[in-house]
């Protein structure tokens, strides 16, 4: 889970702007290992075929942001069998451990992740 707080004063004043960003941020570090993640027209979140595997979901009060993204990397996807995960009934849900068959390790992971986020926000 990641929730960034930025002022969007100093980067771009866009919802759809900031929601892409996060998306591309998640899309990179997942080419990092390898895997294909995409972003499907007309949906929120990061996807691998037809399995989500990042959702979103932030709140932006005077350009600032709030809340963030949940990336399933060794999430335990049981717990999405009693829900139907963003309202979605026609995709599932998938994890890097069920993708990669072991678990990830989250040191390196948050690494990754934080680098990509700092290129994407250009934070050098």
């Amino acid at each position: 889970v990641g929730y960034p707080i930025l002022d969007l004063n100093n980067y771009k004043k866009s919802i759809s702007w900031y929601m892409r960003s996060l998306e591309q941020v998640i899309i990179d570090t997942l080419n990092l290992y390898g895997l294909e993640a995409i972003r499907k027209d007309g949906l929120t979140g990061v996807w691998i075929g037809d399995e989500k595997i990042a959702a979103l979901g932030v709140r932006i009060s005077r350009w600032v942001t709030m809340h963030g993204f949940a990336l399933n990397v060794n999430t335990n996807l049981d717990y999405y069998d009693g829900i139907i995960p963003c309202g979605l009934l026609e995709y599932g849900v998938t994890s890097m451990e069920k993708l990669f068959n072991y678990k990830i390790n989250m040191d390196d992971m948050k690494k990754n992740l934080i680098s990509c986020f700092r290129n994407i926000f250009l934070m050098n």
